[in-house]
């Protein structure tokens, strides 16, 4: 009976706790993370929710320097990924995962909490890409090669 109550009291204490950190506009803690090679990433939180993340949207918004990068009028300009794949992943602590694209990017190490940015925005920061290649005469698929 004590330990029944016990752990009642920690899943309440739990609960107030994402729900502070949700208040103070902290993303919930990550409870799933499973790789879809070559196309996609699918995370879950504590929160409920569930986001399916494209390889190249998150090639696209990959949080890394990179030589491959346009910069155009200031701009981080990464165009050409739309068929770009996921190789593979790796734990980095207990804080996020490296992310090795087919294209050999492998630099940038999305946070839990990146991830959760990106899921809650996909669909705006999708659009906002695309609006952007068009504003420099860009596009999402690779070139073809002769």
């Amino acid at each position: 009976m004590a330990a029944a109550a016990a752990a009642m009291m920690g899943a309440a204490a739990r609960r107030l706790h994402h729900a502070a950190a949700a208040a103070a506009g902290q993303p919930p803690r990550l409870k799933k993370l499973a790789l879809h090679p070559p196309k996609s990433v699918e995370v879950e939180f504590a929160d409920g929710s569930s986001f399916h993340l494209s390889a190249e949207f998150l090639r696209v918004y990959s949080p890394a320097a990179d030589s491959k990068i346009r910069s155009i009028a200031g701009e981080k300009v990464i165009f050409a990924r739309r068929h770009v794949g996921i190789m593979s992943a790796e734990s980095i602590g207990n804080y996020g995962v490296r992310i090795l694209f087919d294209d050999l990017h492998k630099t940038g190490i999305f946070t839990w909490d990146f991830l959760y940015h990106l899921g809650s925005n996909k669909f705006s920061l999708m659009r906002n890409y695309i609006k952007m290649l068009r504003r420099h005469g860009l596009t999402r698929d690779p070139q073809r090669r002769k």
